[in-house]
């Protein structure tokens, strides 16, 4: 079946959901097609026992210039603006204030030196002290901040991040994915259609799905750079340098785990703690945020690709082992498994949020730019600055969707038809 619209936008994830919003009154005809089943992309919160858990984005970083908390006030969404526990190691559990000290100025210092003196490689890694105690607690935050090691960061990338976060993080009580999920407007939308490929045409597109060709004027794609990179979709041979940019912006890993907390226990609410700190691969658990009966263990890099290798059911029992060793073998009565991303392993999406190569920093503006006037990209990896954040995300995809009503109702644009 063949279906004629204006624009089709691949994917509903945060950026095609900010440009389904920027469309949807402009008289043009929009359909958004999302490969999996739900809306939200890596926006996801998974409702367990009556507790929301968000299995992707939790925190709306920037929050004092992110347009989801300016969309969750005009929906009546509830938005927590204090503090979270994030940077105190809770009872300092398995890391003296001694350490924690050193750890902080550690990563001071070598924050500060990619500023003054980055290394002409760009790599980050190579503003790491050779031998030094504190590297491995530099590469768990690289983990958490970018899901790799510091030897696949561009140093560019990484300060173009840190120089316009405003370091104000709110939560949604409700739930992260929910409030994105929640705010998708009345266009139309196909779940469970995922775009095989994207062809040019005469003057528009066509795309290729399992339920036949869709006939568009332009499409918006808002694929990860993972799926761009694998052929998820197959992009025409015109954007061979939009997929050669997306594989220069690969996606780090970064997945969640929640342990549901039972009966009595040693865990109180709106705590935090870091595991190993002197494990590159340590997990962050944050105790019973907002007072629910959870911990939510957040693994980077080398703990989220030990969950990728090796399967939930062994991260989890690395988390139950952490967590007994700091609280006591009791704590194991405690716990027990609830709910676990596993990001990396799905084929639509492939990893958590994306880090430039070293070198590579470049690769944004490449991949956020239209292509023939007719394919237009969005999603956090297109962003100069916000990348890995659902904000980033939302501001690609309306100025996405900006370019596209430039095209399409513009002097140049205005009386083409799809062929």
């Amino acid at each position: 079946m063949t279906h004629e619209v204006d624009v089709a936008i691949v994917g509903a994830g945060a950026g095609g959901v900010a440009a389904a919003r920027r469309l949807a009154a402009t008289g043009l005809s929009v359909l958004t097609l999302e490969a999996s089943a739900r809306i939200g992309g890596r926006a996801w919160t998974h409702e367990v026992a009556g507790v929301p858990l968000d299995l992707g984005c939790g925190c709306l970083h920037s929050a004092d210039r992110n347009a989801w908390a300016r969309i969750a006030e005009e929906r009546g969404v509830d938005l927590f603006r204090g503090p979270s526990a994030w940077s105190r190691q809770y009872r300092d559990l398995g890391f003296s204030p001694a350490e924690q000290d050193a750890a902080d100025r550690a990563f001071g210092e070598w924050a500060e030196r990619l500023e003054t003196s980055p290394p002409p490689s760009d790599r980050a890694a190579d503003a790491l002290k050779p031998g030094f105690e504190w590297n491995s607690y530099i590469q768990a935050i690289s983990g958490y901040l970018n899901g790799v090691a510091l030897e696949q960061v561009s140093v560019a990338d990484y300060l173009a991040y840190d120089k316009a976060v405003t370091r104000r993080n709110w939560r949604a009580p409700a739930g992260y994915g929910a409030l994105i999920s929640a705010s998708f407007p009345g266009v139309a939308l196909r779940l469970s259609a995922p775009v095989k490929a994207i062809a040019l045409t005469r003057n528009g597109v066509s795309l290729t799905t399992p339920a036949g060709a869709i006939r568009a004027r332009a499409a918006i794609v808002t694929a990860s750079t993972a799926a761009l990179a694998s052929g998820a979709p197959k992009l025409p041979p015109e954007a061979r340098d939009w997929v050669a940019a997306a594989e220069r912006l690969p996606l780090g890993r970064n997945e969640k785990l929640f342990l549901e907390i039972v009966g009595p226990s040693p865990f109180e609410p709106e705590t935090h703690l870091m595991g190993n700190p002197r494990n590159p691969g340590a997990a962050s658990y944050y105790i019973r945020p907002f007072g629910h009966p959870v911990i939510e263990c957040f693994l980077g890099g080398a703990g989220a690709e030990f969950l990728n290798e090796q399967g939930p059911g062994a991260a989890f029992a690395k988390a139950l082992e952490e967590l007994a060793g700091l609280f006591g073998s009791d704590a194991r009565l405690s716990l027990r498994s609830l709910a676990a991303s596993n990001w990396g392993r799905m084929r639509a999406i492939g990893g958590g949020y994306s880090h430039a190569l070293p070198g590579c920093a470049g690769a944004r503006k490449d991949l956020a730019r239209p292509c023939e006037g007719r394919i237009f990209f969005a999603g956090e990896a297109t962003h100069p600055y916000d990348f890995s954040t659902a904000h980033g995300a939302h501001d690609s995809g309306v100025r996405a969707a900006e370019e596209v009503l430039a095209a399409l109702t513009g002097p140049a644009g205005a009386c083409r038809n799809g062929d």
